[in-house]
């Protein structure tokens, strides 16, 4: 009898001990959680080096690329995934992190490279990590404003999370995180602004802090802007909710900026598809139920997506990437205001080598 209450008493202390130590992670991290305020202005980097205005009638490229914080080599597969084959067999990702810091240094500087190599003008980044477990403490930001230093850089914070200790075997970590805009001409003002997110429990505390900048480029001869939004929405909405919110927000901005005199050009990871691309491309698998897709119709008036289907932008992470296996899709381009003519849209083919994003571009005039 007395080795049962031995027992009965050893499982009681360890599973106070688990309540204690479950309880106080969890008062950490809602400890932790807070959200950027709205209105948020931005410092801008390396301003002071570009003087060259945007001018009207001259022609423009303009890049978007997530570079999924450096870790999505072909081999990544992400945790959070999850996909079917045609045949019915499920899958899920495994990795948490990038496999080590070689790793993301490689990805880093091979999706830099690629992008200097496109002469583009204007570069959005998403996903770029400032300290980060997953990509090893590794200053992207960093290196992608050393990389332009000729050029005026903006930095919005998207993702700041406490501690994740999950999954358990391979801890995603503590992570510091944003969206960049890079322009060689000159940059006037930048602004964050919130998007509206999940606010359900758990899910705020380990989504990201879901937001867009604007930069404003003065235009030369005239008291109006060229405003640059990068854009990176929510994924994994279920039921659309927070789609729509974030939408009818984007549009909103839009909007007052057209409505002003200004010319707008929001481009970035949209999350869903925006190019008509579903089947397009050669896949062994289901659509995703993350994918939705998004038409000229979901704009507010006086805008439209301008994408390209030459190549897919994003790939699914379930599996490790295997050309003509992974699902793959357009996610990634551009939306553009009436008074923005679109001379060519283009996505570059790097066969997902530095990230599971290719870069996006188009080529526009200010009418």
């Amino acid at each position: 009898m007395s080795i049962l209450k031995t027992v009965a008493k050893t499982l009681l202390i360890i599973i106070a001990v688990l309540v204690i130590v479950v309880g106080g992670y969890v008062a950490y991290v809602a400890i932790q959680y807070y959200r950027i305020e709205d209105n948020y202005a931005l410092s801008i980097a390396n301003g002071s080096a570009v003087s060259d205005k945007v001018t009207i009638g001259e022609s423009y490229k303009i890049s978007t690329y997530n570079i999924g914080f450096c870790a999505y080599a072909q081999d990544f597969s992400f945790f959070m995934d999850s996909g079917e084959f045609l045949d019915g067999k499920q899958v899920t990702g495994v990795n948490s992190k990038a496999k080590d810091i070689d790793t993301v240094k490689t990805n880093l500087t091979g999706a830099v490279s690629a992008i200097k190599q496109l002469d583009a003008d204007f570069m959005f980044f998403q996903e770029v990590d400032v300290n980060g477990d997953r990509s090893h403490h590794v200053n992207q930001l960093q290196y992608i404003q050393e990389n332009f230093l000729n050029n005026a850089c903006v930095y919005a914070e998207n993702f700041h999370t406490a501690y994740l200790f999950y999954p358990f075997n391979d801890p995603h970590g503590k992570t510091n995180a944003g969206i960049v805009t890079v322009s060689n001409k000159q940059a006037e003002s930048a602004v964050r602004r919130s998007f509206p997110v999940d606010e359900s429990f758990p899910n705020k505390f380990f989504d990201l802090d879901r937001c867009f900048s604007i930069t404003y480029l003065p235009i030369e001869g005239s008291d109006k802007f060229l405003c640059l939004i990068n854009v990176h929405t929510s994924a994994y909405d279920e039921g659309g909710l927070i789609r729509q919110q974030q939408m009818a927000m984007l549009n909103q901005v839009m909007t007052a900026e057209r409505e002003r005199g200004n010319y707008v050009i929001a481009g970035g990871d949209f999350n869903h598809d925006i190019a008509n691309s579903d089947g397009l491309f050669p896949t062994a698998m289901k659509r995703p139920e993350w994918v939705f897709s998004l038409t000229d119709d979901d704009l507010a008036e006086g805008f439209r997506f301008a994408a390209a289907t030459n190549v897919a932008t994003c790939r699914s992470t379930d599996i490790p990437y295997q050309k003509g296996v992974n699902y793959t899709v357009v996610l990634d381009g551009f939306i553009v205001s009436d008074n923005v003519q679109v001379i060519a849209n283009e996505n570059i083919d790097l066969d997902f080598k530095y990230s599971d994003h290719n870069p996006a571009t188009m080529t526009f005039k200010l009418k």
